[in-house]
């Protein structure tokens, strides 16, 4: 089945924030947000401002008849700054005037004045000054000091990787309309609909069902429209519901990057011990994890950082220790991989640090500590249907290492100035959201008179092709033509207390709960059917919209008999709830079993370094990957093409940039480089690793959206061993992004 949305994305028909048609006397925001990174506010004036022809009114925290509080964990980050600002980019006040331009012209008269206090951006420094946004946390599994006694190697090292911007297409934005009763509609591009529902409404002070929150589709979100949507959608409903006007906030390429968080820089430490053998005995390390000025999501990322610090090898020893550091940056969110990729950087450069120091090739170590069945995990869930090893050995089978490192050995004596190199990459990646509570979801299905059949999620579709998938869903329990469903926009009048579509469980967690609405349905049908012609309800069964009996047509097709149901006074309307079984985790030990199941896969990265320039190119990327039974190979493939070049371009040439002030220095497309159609592999092969996939997954089809990401990660290192093929004395790098910049420092290192 193709993507449902195509045609429409193609025309040019799909509906985002900024093409909701609006409604007479609607009004537009604009935030007026702080300048500096830490200080003191001593004077804020609006006069000016207020004075100029088409400024409605300006909102500040004075305003707001709720709590002024965003925070979603924990309760640290205002709406609006009253006494100080902690990042450049903190909304001060919201400029709502009759149109845009007026309102930036406005921002030019506000007075303010600030007493500049220190700043700090660098999670090291704030781990020196005991600058936590929240306690430490520890995983521990083994005792690694008793352990590392008995290694023959022993390996530190220090770990860094860099912060990501989201760069969806569509900006962050929202549109809120005053309805009857003091109520508000929030079109709102947000991952999160009830998050942004809860928080507006404590804004506000009124109670949560007086706001809804309506969301057709986001133009991309990549975590970005989790939690950092929200504040947008209170600001704006802050001024619908006091000025009683529509108003309409959507932010500016500029300000969006400037304004919002990215992925969380991590600066880690670790100590490695290994055997003769190449075993992995221990391994210890400590993340600082760089959160900004407040905790957005940061403990919940933190805390997958630790879920998986050892990847997929089995290291009997481990301790785990993460601390979030608070900086004056804006607060850093989630993003693809949710603190996960951080985590595999690091043991990764962890291996080949070690392979460079014994002098064996890093695939040796990686290959020897690939995960078994039985192994337990430092969080203490013991892995079950692993699938490490049977995807490295279909990728050796399929590519041959050996051949492609002769192949690699041979292009690097043939070329002076070009050299090769090649990386693998393994993982495994846990399906769920750790916060327990949040594995639930529910779907409301509508059989109409007709036949046709509308759907209510909690799902988001944002790209991903989520709403492909429930159509798919709905069309193979009842085996009707997928022309018949429409699935409605996601709201939270219709579908309660979603959980946000993250966490690459939005297909499984919606999904679930629709198959089990649709069950449901089916069940009356299929009785309505028996009493119709007289037969048993275990004769009775739909294939492609006909009715059988003992396998045998006979004459009812769906249209009669749904019309006929309905006739009969026979509910046609159900709702499924869902949630995750057998999922636990108990935080006072560190100890459960937090996933559902894991994804894992094997990539193979090859690279080519240009040695005068330092430039480089990914020849190729051959991927088995561990799809379960997918139901759309084609979505799937998608997702993992996406995300490896998202992964790709974290360790590469993704590099944000802050001075010492605070103030972000990669702040446009000119200043801040994303991969191209230039920068995409010259090959890239994506095989499925043939898999009974799990029950735990919608119908076998195991999640997608992020545990590709960590593909890219074999890119950094593919660079390296070629840097390494043309300078001898190159000492490996644990330093990403490898920006061109690096790359040519390394070639002539020592020298």
């Amino acid at each position: 089945m193709h993507n449902i949305d195509s045609i429409n994305h193609v025309k040019g028909e799909s509906v985002y924030i900024d093409d909701i048609p609006q409604q007479e006397g609607t009004l537009y925001g604009l935030v007026f947000d702080s300048t500096i990174a830490h200080g003191k506010i001593k004077k804020l004036d609006f006069r000016e401002a207020l004075m100029l022809p088409g400024v409605i009114k300006i909102f500040s925290a004075k305003d707001i008849p709720g709590n002024n509080q965003l925070g979603a964990i924990i309760q640290d980050e205002p709406l609006f700054a009253e006494k100080e600002v902690h990042f450049v980019g903190q909304a001060i006040a919201l400029i709502v005037a009759e149109n845009e331009l007026i309102a930036r012209k406005a921002k030019q008269l506000i007075s303010i004045e600030f007493e500049e206090l220190p700043v700090i951006t660098d999670e090291r420094k704030a781990y020196e000054k005991k600058q936590f946004i929240f306690p430490p946390r520890t995983f521990k599994l083994g005792n690694t000091g008793k352990a590392f006694a008995n290694c023959d190697y022993l390996i530190e090292g220090t770990v860094k990787s860099g912060a990501q911007e989201h760069l969806y297409i569509e900006t962050q934005g929202a549109y809120v309309v005053p309805v009857e009763n003091g109520c508000l509609k929030v079109y709102s591009s947000t991952q999160g609909p009830t998050s942004v529902q809860k928080i507006v409404a404590g804004v506000l002070g009124v109670a949560m069902h007086k706001i809804e929150v309506d969301v057709r589709r986001l133009g991309g979100g990549f975590g970005g429209k989790e939690d950092q949507a929200t504040p947008l959608a209170a600001m704006a409903a802050l001024a619908a519901y006091l000025l009683n006007k529509p108003v309409k906030l959507i932010y500016h390429r500029f300000d969006d990057i400037r304004m919002t968080g990215k992925r969380h820089p991590y600066s880690s430490d670790y100590k490695i011990g290994l055997d003769k053998d190449l075993k992995i005995i221990a391994f210890e390390v400590d993340y600082l994890q760089n959160a900004g000025a407040a905790a957005d999501l940061s403990p919940a990322i933190m805390e997958r950082t630790l879920f998986h610090s050892t990847n997929c090898y089995f290291i009997p020893n481990v301790r785990a220790k993460a601390y979030s550091c608070k900086t004056n940056l804006p607060p850093n969110t989630a993003y693809r991989g949710f603190g996960a990729p951080q985590a595999m950087f690091v043991i990764e450069s962890a291996i080949a640090k070690a392979a460079e120091t014994i002098g064996v090739d890093t695939q040796k170590i990686q290959e020897t500590n690939l995960l078994n069945e039985n192994d337990e995990f430092p969080y203490g869930q013991i892995a079950k249907d692993v699938k490490s090893m049977p995807s490295w050995l279909q990728l050796n089978d399929k590519e041959g290492f050996t051949e492609i490192k002769e192949e690699i050995s041979l292009f690097n004596k043939q070329h002076g100035h070009l050299k090769q190199g090649m990386a693998l990459m393994p993982i495994a990646f846990g399906i769920s959201f750790t916060n327990t509570s949040m594995n639930q979801a529910r779907a409301l299905v509508h059989i109409y008179q007709d036949g046709s059949i509308g759907i209510s999620t909690g799902a988001i579709e944002m790209g991903q092709g989520v709403n492909t998938k429930l159509t798919q869903v709905a069309a193979k329990v009842f085996s009707v033509n997928e022309k018949r469903i429409k699935l409605e926009t996601t709201n939270t009048s219709r579908v309660a207390n979603t959980s946000p579509t993250a966490a690459s469980s939005g297909a499984d967690l919606n999904g679930k709960a629709l198959e089990i609405a649709c069950n449901a349905l089916l069940g009356r049908l299929i009785i309505s059917a028996s009493e119709i012609l007289g037969v048993e309800k275990s004769e009775i069964s739909i294939l492609n919209e006909k009715v059988l009996v003992i396998n045998k047509t006979v004459g009812l097709e769906w249209e009669e008999l749904v019309l006929k149901t309905y006739l009969k006074r026979i509910n046609l309307s159900e709702k499924g709830h869902y949630y995750t079984p057998v999922i636990h985790f108990d935080k006072t030990k560190e100890k459960g079993h937090p996933f559902a199941y894991h994804v894992y896969g094997t990539a193979l990265v090859k690279a080519t370094v240009d040695c005068i320039r330092g430039t480089y190119a990914l020849e190729k990327v051959n991927i088995v990957h561990d799809f379960g039974k997918s139901i759309n190979k084609d979505i799937d493939k998608g997702q993992i093409e996406g995300a490896l070049l998202q992964g790709i371009g974290w360790v590469t040439m993704e590099e944000i940039l802050y001075d010492e002030k605070g103030i972000l220095m990669s702040n446009a497309l000119s200043s801040y480089k994303v991969p191209d159609i230039f920068s995409v592999p010259k090959e890239v092969n994506i095989e499925l690793l043939e898999t009974e996939g799990t029950d735990m997954a919608i119908m076998k089809s195991k999640a997608i959206g992020e545990p590709p990401f960590m593909y890219g990660i074999a890119a950094y290192f593919a660079i390296q061993d070629a840097i390494k093929a043309y300078n001898p004395n190159y000492k490996l790098k644990f330093d990403a992004p490898i920006t061109y910049e690096k790359v040519l420092l390394g070639l002539y290192e020592g020298e």
